[in-house]
């Protein structure tokens, strides 16, 4: 039934002589290299990396359940498309059929190998049909692309019309999952072993979070995977890829973490950006952006890009009109395009939002297809002004509820842009983007052990210097405790000692309305992890002036990391028990009757 894939690769490539580097004719362990004329000092990034990645690709074998042999790694994505082309693509002579609308470097590379590029319209609903696909093919077709879940629709392709395809076409067909993480669907590596012309392409720019690393995968037989090895550059990935990529594997459990929310956030941004007259549809989506409908894009794209927002347009594709193409950002981030298209919309009114009944939920779950209801519901939610503070070159509040337990802040200067949202009434959920991995997990800290929800974005000078990231975030954060307090009504006020392992670590705190600070505390590393222990006094002080508490915090104990994690879980602690509410009083908590 299927065509061998030598008889498929382009006569000159299966002739080819490779290029044999140094590293690829030894085989062993050596402690003296003289064969490569590199120079031998500035070990070990003076030396050539491994031409075929075999450390690493060990290590995705395993997590993807394939042997290393049926792995290519590349420069993004990008590489291996454009390698299957110049491997199965005689320039002039053979030509490549794909879906329309979809990823673009298809037709790029395609254009640049000087091969002939077929599109297939996909159908309204942006489903294919495998005849009218195969249909488009004839003797001269080597390769067929589908993007699945595809770019930019969002959709994944129904497996049944793939199969069909993998069976009756006779080329190569490559299937193209980089957005494969965000969906429920299992990967066609499954079928590796069934179909001998499949190609799937994954990448780590997506769900693992390395965009800018450059690393994609090619997955495919044994003997498709020994032409790609022909046919690349030889030392195509460097070391300082290799090693970081392999490093991140080990985080695993914090990547699904990471696909768990922005799954979750993708649901919300749809709930909240269907209730906006603007939006005339959601289109529903296994990936982590959303494909939405308006009834000017190119003007709605151009004034969000004037408030610094940027989506992309996506009006100019085939069956896109009117179409931008939003990806999910942080719940801080969703939250900016959100008050962004209500400040431009206006404000929405019940009968607009009863009355219409356009729109379409952006995934399939039960929650989110709720209709008029869901609409209703989104609009009650967010009826809740809109407080601007005097200075909007400085301290901007965003948006504040009229549950006053709640709050977002923005703050920004020529250094940092810091968005904060906290929730006192919350349940623990933390989104937390500083820059600054320690930073980050303290800050995680205070979200997850005072049960609040917090979410901070913060973007900062830290190519200058750590320090006005932490501080602004310190005083963004101190901002929106004061601002959820609000009246202080019923608050307990006061507040916490919290031992960890050797450490003990107190923290007493009262939110009285008098900023003061005893800080006795002291580290003899100059950093921990990429956070200077300069700063963790100077966080304290700046988010004790801001949100107007007293803060006494003391700690003792051997190990550095262990002293100030506990100082900000003591803290965390110590919110908690002071923000409790009592429900039956709403009494000042001084015998002054003013705070």
């Amino acid at each position: 039934m299927y065509m061998e894939i030598s008889e498929l690769v382009r006569d000159n490539i299966r002739r080819l002589k490779p290029y044999s580097s140094a590293r690829n004719e030894f085989k062993g362990e050596a402690s003296v290299f003289l064969d490569a004329n590199e120079n031998p000092m500035n070990t070990p990034y003076n030396r050539y990396p491994d031409p075929l990645q075999q450390s690493l690709k060990a290590k995705i074998a395993a997590l993807k359940h394939v042997r290393p042999a049926q792995i290519m790694l590349g420069v993004g994505s990008d590489e291996p498309i454009d390698l299957a082309i110049r491997i199965f693509c005689e320039p002039t002579h053979d030509n490549i059929v794909a879906i329309e609308p979809t990823y673009g470097m298809y037709r790029v590379c395609a254009d640049i190998n000087n091969v002939e590029y077929r599109q297939v319209l996909l159908n309204q609903d942006y489903t294919f049909n495998a005849e009218h696909l195969l249909a488009a093919t004839d003797a001269h077709t080597k390769l067929i692309f589908l993007c699945s879940p595809n770019n930019p629709t969002g959709n994944l392709l129904r497996r049944n019309e793939i199969t069909k395809i993998l069976t009756v076409f006779k080329g190569i067909v490559v299937i193209d999952e980089a957005y494969i993480d965000f969906s429920s669907e299992k990967s066609w590596l499954t079928e590796l072993d069934n179909f001998p012309n499949i190609i799937v392409l994954q990448t780590f720019s997506k769900a693992w979070g390395m965009a800018s690393v450059r690393c994609g995968m090619a997955f495919a037989s044994e003997e498709i995977i020994s032409y790609f090895n022909k046919v690349k550059y030889p030392y195509n990935l460097n070391l300082l890829t290799q090693n970081f990529v392999n490093e991140q594997l080990n985080y695993e459990n914090r990547t699904r973490e990471w696909v768990a929310m922005l799954v979750s956030q993708r649901s919300e941004l749809a709930k909240q950006l269907v209730t906006l007259p603007m939006v005339e549809k959601i289109y529903p989506s296994d990936a982590n952006f959303l494909l939405v409908k308006v009834p000017d894009a190119n003007v709605l794209y151009n004034q969000l890009v004037e408030r610094g927002i940027v989506v992309r347009n996506r009006n100019n594709i085939s069956l896109c009109l009117g179409c931008l193409r939003i990806t999910v950002g942080t719940k801080a981030e969703n939250e900016v395009l959100l008050n962004a298209l209500r400040e431009i919309g206006g404000v929405e009114t019940r009968d607009h939002l009863m009355d219409e009944g356009n729109f379409t939920a952006a995934d399939n779950s039960a929650e989110t297809q709720k209709g008029n209801n869901l609409a209703t519901d989104a609009f009650d939610e967010k009826q809740n002004g809109v407080i601007a503070c005097e200075d909007q070159s400085l301290e901007k509040i965003v948006k504040t509820f009229a549950d006053e337990r709640k709050a977002i802040v923005r703050r920004t200067t020529k250094e940092t842009d810091i968005f904060i949202s906290l929730d006192l009434d919350g349940t623990g959920k933390t989104d937390i983007s500083t820059g600054i991995g320690f930073f980050d997990h303290l800050l995680d800290q205070i979200g997850r052990h005072s049960g609040m929800d917090l979410t901070v974005n913060a973007k900062g000078d830290l190519y200058i210097d750590e320090h006005h990231t932490i501080e602004d975030t310190a005083i963004a954060l101190g901002e929106a405790l004061l601002k959820a307090l609000g009246s202080k009504r019923g608050i307990e006020r006061y507040g916490f000692c919290l031992p960890m392992d050797d450490c003990l670590c107190s923290v007493a705190i009262d939110f009285g309305g008098r900023a003061w600070l005893v800080f006795d505390a002291s580290f003899n590393r100059e950093k921990i992890g990429d956070m200077p222990t300069e700063m963790i006094m100077h966080f304290f002080k700046s988010l004790s002036d801001a949100a107007k508490m007293n803060l006494n915090i003391k700690a003792e104990g051997e190990n550095e990391h262990h002293k100030a994690e506990g100082i900000f879980k003591a803290l965390a602690r110590s919110i908690k028990m002071a923000v409790k509410r009592d429900p039956n009083n709403n009494e000042l908590p001084s015998t002054k009757g003013l705070l």
